[in-house]
């Protein structure tokens, strides 16, 4: 078994202090998804939309990444065979821990995109609305996929998957596609499926196993064993 697709979601973050894409209540940090997560509500109220993910942005600063990144990242320095980390998350806890071999298909807050020319920079303080892009003069938004938006690296990722040997989901609800559905096409390819979750999620059935429990404690026990076999 040399090749392994890992895809992560807010789980795996969450236990460190970033709230989860929805709360119980259906509600995203006290905001509906669809006044802040999509192309209309940039359009609609730019102000709201910005000073959002501003906030998003600000709180990256008083978390740090947790066991469950840590363990990922020495999987990522110390597997020989191929290896990529797909994460729906937009912070920065896995590249802080280490990891190189990943990328993010939801954007990243640490990043701005120019709605005019496609440019992207690294950002890290506010961005109002109509900060000029220095490429083309055009607008900047915070470089995240919003809802009815393609996400980011498909190609890639599609790719990976075709090639995977075991394919592993940490953290994730299973009800966001297209990550929802990465399990079913590694298994279409071949590839071992595992769930390491907090709760069932709602592909659950898909998975030729699933262990349920903190990814803080599941995360670092599987890598052990990984790096053991």
């Amino acid at each position: 078994m040399r090749n392994i697709v890992i895809l992560t979601g807010a789980g795996i973050s969450a236990e460190s202090g970033v709230a989860t894409f929805r709360g119980p209540d259906g509600l995203w940090e006290g905001h509906r998804v669809e006044d802040v997560c999509t192309p209309e509500a940039l359009a609609a109220d730019p102000e709201l939309v910005h000073q959002f993910y501003d906030m998003r942005r600000a709180k990256l600063g008083t978390v740090q990444p947790n066991a469950a990144h840590h363990a990922l990242a020495r999987l990522d320095a110390e597997w020989p065979g191929e290896l990529l980390i797909v994460t729906q998350n937009v912070d920065d806890l896995h590249e802080r821990a280490g990891a190189k071999r990943m990328l993010h298909m939801h954007g990243e807050l640490l990043s701005a995109l120019c709605a005019g020319c496609g440019a992207r920079r690294r950002w890290t303080g506010a961005m109002p609305p109509r900060t000029a892009c220095g490429t083309c003069g055009g607008y900047l938004r915070p470089d995240i996929v919003f809802f009815g938006e393609i996400p980011y690296r498909m190609d890639a990722i599609e790719a990976a998957l075709s090639q995977a040997d075991l394919f592993v989901s940490i953290g994730t609800s299973g009800a966001v596609y297209p990550a929802a559905g990465f399990v079913r096409l590694a298994s279409h390819y071949g590839a071992r499926t595992l769930e390491l979750n907090l709760d069932p999620s709602e592909g659950s059935s898909w998975f030729d196993e699933s262990r349920l429990g903190r990814a803080g404690e599941l995360v670092p026990a599987w890598v052990d064993e990984m790096l053991a076999s």
